[in-house]
């Protein structure tokens, strides 16, 4: 993601040593690995009592996070992890890049975040054209918030974040806001996510500026706006009802809506817990079938005297390969790992899990990650980086050209693995090119991916990349059967980003960005974002989008999704939309959806029931209404999912914008979208950010003739007709 080019900064900022202080020094008898182990210096563990937390954490977010300038510390070579172990904390804990939050608390309640802000993730850039788009690569999971901050007027826990930033196992008592408004700034900072797993939100989940958003097994009190994409498998409480923009006009909702009620086959995260005694476990999920909502089993038990831990200050792949293949699993500390040749994970059930967003790179031209013709194996919690001999793949899992069946009890799993090809490099500064051929190459079947991000970078640290550079032809190819994908964001690779040739595939949630700085060619040889092979027969699609910013050319696509007709009847909701740029896309999925340009259509779906019906005309234009019916708290006579908890906040995004008719009366949404009210009705206009001043926050358009209404920061009311009519 990210069209805005952003920091041409080198982040060059040196670790911070850290302490190691263990929650107790008491190890039990062992011959294998230490236990406690010997946490490198970017792994920190806190007890409640340490006096130097708030200190630590401000330490490392002053050289991974803040926003002078914007974005500081996207390309750090930082890395840290923060161990929380079980008792209550009143620090504040923001969250910059490569870095990850842990509780080591057997279940979320064990790590209390009881602080005014708690653990929190602000956007990077406070510009909202920037916003929360480059808010990538750092997590948080297996605590509990009950901070009390107050964010756009919503008290709880904010995570303003795009993607590769997954929030996981957690509880928060209050809301949760996905986005970021800061004063003075025009609105809202634009936002496009993401992750949310396992989790628990009690109050509400204030979507806002996110583009697209991906949710699976939480339970949420409400769910509140989003803009082209949300979906949800496995989740229960106030989440948003399926339909699709086509289908349903008006509505108040995002334009596309996918709920699967049931997670089909999912195995959670591995996570790291503590003893009162002081002894790590490696805990392994077990796997579970048509869930729904969050669960924080334990599963299988490791203890950590059969676990390596590795660094990258003394680790080379031939050590951590010697560990790997006498059987033990291996936890990576956070670190940049140069590996000249890849670790090979060959025995059954074998976990890898990284801290710190831990970052693989091939020296040799190799994979970074073989996974061998084994069953149950967990991939987790690693950034896989290009190096500057092509390779041919980052992740082999599987032999590839050899079917390995797999085992649908015991799938292998990929949690939170994440991969880049270009970004830290300057290119305008001479440094060498990145390439590889397919990021991600999935050879054997039941294999779940669940949250990945495969991007080839659009800038680095030295600014836009143009000209087919850092070369990645593929993000990912599945040719095994029984593969699912959960949360899958591919971006910017130069052919079809993604390729499935299995049988029995399904993917909830996918996100493309196509490459901005192709040519013509691109569009002439056909490819795509989304490609299911021509031989497949059954596979399932729910919640697909594929955006377009031609940057550089003007470049047009026939479709931005291709599939078999036998699949077609299994793919629920797809949209195409156009960020900006040059050229156009001129289907959504194989010839179903219209042509979205610059300037004239910015967002088409293609919904499940397949291309949408004829609008009808439009009814007489009533009377005009004197804004009389107002209340002080927003809008009456709204339907009961749209209260006023919708429309609190003012803040900006562009929304689908839909025709209007005169003398109707306006309210706000809780992201800025204007509304109009008929018959209890409310109907979304588009919010285009246009207002001057610092105080102006935007200006409603696309009225047929009546006046234009503005929100104002400042008084916090909505202008209709020139009368001030204040609301919540």
């Amino acid at each position: 993601c990210g069209f805005i080019m952003l920091s041409k900064h080198v982040i060059n900022a040196a670790l911070i040593l850290l302490a190691v202080v263990p929650a107790c020094t008491t190890a039990a008898p062992q011959t294998g690995e230490p236990n406690p182990p010997q946490w490198p210096p970017t792994v920190r563990v806190f007890k409640p009592t340490d006096t130097d937390i708030q200190d630590t954490i401000n330490a490392a977010y002053a050289v991974n996070g803040g926003h002078t300038p914007g974005n500081h510390g996207q390309f750090s070579t930082a890395r840290y992890a923060f161990l929380f172990a079980p008792g209550t904390y009143t620090a504040d804990v923001p969250v910059g890049f490569y870095t990850t939050i842990h509780g080591l608390g057997e279940t979320p309640e064990s790590v209390v975040f009881s602080g005014d802000k708690g653990v929190f993730c602000e956007e990077g850039d406070y510009e909202f054209d920037v916003g929360a788009l480059d808010t990538f690569w750092r997590g948080a999971e297996n605590f509990r918030h009950n901070g009390t901050a107050q964010w756009m007027g919503n008290t709880g826990m904010l995570w303003a974040v795009s993607q590769a930033a997954p929030l996981r196992r957690v509880i928060v008592d209050g809301d949760l806001s996905l986005y970021e408004y800061e004063p003075p700034y025009q609105g809202a900072g634009y936002s496009s996510g993401g992750f949310l797993g396992n989790s628990e939100v009690k109050g509400r989940v204030f979507a806002g500026s996110q583009q697209q958003w991906f949710s699976r097994n939480s339970a949420v009190g409400k769910w509140v706006g989003g803009v082209w994409n949300m979906v949800f498998v496995g989740c229960t409480g106030g989440v948003l009802p399926s339909g699709c923009n086509a289908t349903w006009t008006p509505s108040p909702y995002p334009g596309s809506v996918t709920n699967v009620p049931s997670t089909p086959t999912i195995a959670e995260k591995p996570y790291i817990s503590i003893s009162p005694s002081g002894l790590y476990t490696l805990n392994v999920p077990p796997v579970r079938t048509e869930s729904q909502g969050p669960d924080w089993s334990s599963g299988r038990t490791v203890d950590f005297s059969r676990v390596y831990v590795g660094n990258n200050e003394t680790d080379t792949a031939a050590t951590l390969n010697a560990k790997l293949a006498s059987g033990l699993d291996v936890v990576l500390a956070p670190g940049i790992y140069n590996l000249e040749a890849p670790l090979q994970l060959v025995q059954q059930d074998q976990v890898l899990l990284g801290l710190g967003m831990a970052t693989l790179i091939p020296a040799n031209g190799t994979a970074v990650i073989e996974v061998g013709a084994v069953d149950g194996v967990h991939v987790a919690g690693l950034l896989l980086q290009a190096g500057p001999k092509k390779s041919n793949t980052l992740l082999q899992w599987g032999v590839n050209g050899s079917a390995v069946a797999g085992d649908a009890t015991n799938p292998g799993v990929l949690s939170d693995v994440f991969a880049r090809v270009g970004g830290p490099e300057s290119l305008a500064a001479g440094d060498a090119e990145v390439s590889v051929d397919t990021v991600f190459q999935i050879s054997a079947g039941n294999v779940i991916i669940d949250n990945t991000w495969l991007w080839r970078a659009d800038h680095d640290a030295g600014g836009s990349i143009d000209d087919s550079r850092n070369p990645s032809l593929h993000g990912m190819i599945v040719d095994g059967d029984h593969v699912t994908g959960f949360g899958v964001a591919i971006e910017h690779h130069l052919q079809d980003n993604l390729v499935w040739n299995g049988e029995d595939g399904a993917v909830y949630f996918f996100q493309c960005e196509l490459p901005y700085d192709v040519t013509q060619d691109f569009g002439d040889k056909g490819y795509v974002g989304y490609r299911v092979a021509s031989s497949v027969q059954r596979h399932i699609g729910a919640g697909l989008g594929v955006y377009h910013f031609f940057r550089d050319n003007a470049v047009t696509v026939n479709t931005g999704i291709s599939v078999p007709p036998s699949v077609v009847p299994s793919i629920e909701n797809a949209v195409g939309i156009c960020l900006d740029g040059k050229g156009d896309m001129q289907h959504v999925l194989n010839d179903c959806g219209a042509n979205t340009v610059k300037g004239t259509r910015q967002v088409a779906y293609c919904c499940k029931d397949g291309p949408p019906p004829p609008t009808p005309a439009p009814p007489p234009p009533p009377s005009p209404v004197p804004p009389s019916g107002w209340s002080p708290t927003g809008c009456t006579g709204l339907p009961p999912t749209d209260d006023d908890e919708f429309r609190k906040n003012s803040a900006i995004v562009v929304g689908t914008v839909m025709e209007t008719v005169p003398g109707m009366r306006f309210c706000l949404d809780c992201i800025g979208r204007c509304f109009e009210q008929e018959a209890g009705k409310c109907v979304a206009i588009n919010f285009n950010s246009t207002g001057t001043g610092p105080s102006a926050v935007g200006v409603c358009t696309h009225f047929s003739s009546v006046a234009s209404v503005t929100s104002g920061s400042a008084s916090n009311t909505a202008v209709v007709a020139g009368k001030s009519i204040p609301h919540e």
